[in-house]
């Protein structure tokens, strides 16, 4: 389960707790990020720690350092979304993409798995494509990208085709599904990703930006740097990419319960789940559908803690035969 709290780390600290594998592990080399961003270095300043870092919780320097980072560390020379949707943190979002590695290779006596025929689905990857982004550069993975918002399609497939990813960026027509209209009856993939919606409605997401923001006129946070905002706040996010009925656990739940119509398609299952709190009904509906195997893997960036849920209805003897079955 996921461990207590602990006080504030140092960035370094922080860092530290982040996979083996993430490129991101050491504090960010500013000069070489505006190397590849010059216009990042305006949003530049040093923090109490004497290090070289960027106001967090403001929207257009995150976005210009992930543009810096995804250029820097993953050859993605474009990369550019509306101040007004989810920019998500580089990090944190490989970190998911390092575990699921290590997942798949548990299966195979922990040799990570690389190549196209590796195939993975991002569910709700928003208009930044980050998940698939990623486990395409690090593992050569073959990812499809499903979400509901026609735009997100629009801009996730603007990117993924500048890059030559290679990325199958598909509309979900019904917003009451899931995986049914995405996944065809005769395809495979070895693992789902996804990033669910956390609030319940569109007013508790105002309500909880506003709790930022006051506490941050306040003085009452930092961010991941340990800063003191500077500049004007801004959280991104269009409501398909921040809350839906129910929330983080309505969403997860109705994925799981939809989840068994396609065991047979699917290796491994996962999603995100921000919440500690909600794991006990995760749980439940997991035992509801009979999953064979329930992975929880615990996950830190800096005060964060969060994790990954991941399940398949399939045994360990299973899983070992799936490559040789679907990745021919």
């Amino acid at each position: 389960m996921p461990q207590e709290q602990k006080p504030k780390p140092n960035p370094t600290e922080a860092k530290s707790k982040l996979h083996s594998r993430n490129r991101h592990k050491q504090r960010y080399n500013f000069k070489l990020l505006i190397e590849e961003n010059p216009a990042l270095k305006k949003h530049v300043a040093i923090n109490k720690y004497g290090s070289e870092t960027i106001d967090f919780f403001n929207s257009e320097a995150v976005k210009l350092l992930n543009q810096a980072l995804l250029k820097k560390d993953y050859g993605i020379d474009h990369w550019d979304i509306p101040l007004d949707y989810l920019c998500p943190p580089v990090p944190g979002r490989a970190d998911y993409i390092h575990h699921i590695a290590d997942l798949l290779g548990s299966d195979d006596d922990d040799q990570i798995p690389r190549g196209p025929r590796v195939k993975a689905l991002d569910i709700g990857t928003g208009a930044n494509c980050i998940y698939p982004i990623i486990g395409t550069v690090e593992y050569d993975w073959n990812f499809a990208a499903a979400d509901i918002n026609p735009k997100s399609i629009q801009i996730a497939t603007a990117i993924t085709k500048a890059n030559k990813l290679g990325v199958d960026v598909r509309l979900q027509p019904n917003p009451s599904n899931i995986f049914k209209g995405i996944i065809g009856p005769d395809e495979h993939f070895d693992i789902t990703t996804c990033n669910p919606p956390f609030h319940a409605s569109a007013e508790e997401a105002v309500s909880a930006n506003m709790r930022k923001v006051k506490s941050l006129t306040k003085g009452k946070a930092t961010d991941s740097q340990g800063n003191k905002p500077t500049n004007a706040v801004s959280f991104g996010g269009q409501h398909t990419e921040l809350w839906c009925v129910g929330g983080e656990l309505r969403f997860v739940r109705d994925m799981i319960k939809e989840s068994a119509l396609f065991k047979k398609n699917v290796l491994w299952f996962s999603t995100l789940v921000s919440k500690q709190g909600n794991l006990k009904d995760i749980y439940e509906a997991l035992r509801a559908v009979n999953a064979q195997q329930v992975k929880t893997i615990d996950m830190g960036q800096g005060n964060k803690s969060s994790r990954i849920v991941a399940w398949s209805y399939h045994t360990a003897n299973r899983r070992k035969l799936w490559r040789q079955e679907n990745q021919k």
